[in-house]
């Protein structure tokens, strides 16, 4: 990759930060807002800006896998494998990162505030968010892995890896909709 692609990409990417710090400081200022106005529904803001940080880390969950089963392919070192690094540090660092610490900081407090930690739904549910968190974790891992060029796994590994926060998706989902315990 010559000085220029990879000065435009650094450019890029510190366009991309400041984007993600600029919409954060956004995200931010409105649950500063709706915390300080206290309005009869401030739960439900909550609970909104809890199911929105939780989309956002689970489009990364189920993206990062796909781009991992792209790199491994990439031969270490070419262009595509340094796009590709590129790609899997801004999706972790700009928007999965993030939005993994909002849904955890939101989430205790609906657990705290609304559900006193009670219920035995809401128990499971934050042990398989702890495994959705250790998936990330793992992912974060790899991210370093790759651009560190050190061994890879296999792509069938990761279409395999890619199915575990879909599993665990599913199960969080039925557990705060259903409330079976």
């Amino acid at each position: 990759m010559s000085a220029p692609e990879l000065q435009s990409g650094r450019a890029a990417g510190r366009r991309s930060a400041i984007r993600a710090v600029v919409a954060l400081a956004v995200f931010a200022a409105i649950l500063v807002a709706v915390y300080v106005a206290r309005p009869d529904d401030f739960v439900l803001y909550i609970k909104a800006f809890h199911v929105i940080a939780v989309i956002s880390w689970m489009a990364g969950l189920l993206y990062m896998p796909r781009l991992f089963i792209y790199h491994s392919d990439a031969e270490p070192g070419s262009a595509q494998s340094e796009t590709f690094k590129m790609m899997e540090q801004r999706l972790l660092k700009i928007i999965m990162n993030p939005a993994m610490m909002i849904t955890w900081a939101l989430g205790l407090f609906l657990a705290w505030d609304v559900y006193e930690f009670q219920g035995g739904w809401l128990h499971a549910k934050i042990g398989l968010v702890v495994l959705l968190t250790m998936v990330h974790v793992l992912f974060s891992r790899a991210v370093r892995n790759f651009a560190a060029d050190g061994p890879r796994k296999s792509p069938r590994y990761w279409r395999m890896m890619n199915e575990i926060p879909t599993l665990l998706m599913i199960g969080i989902v039925i557990l705060v909709i259903v409330k079976p315990f």
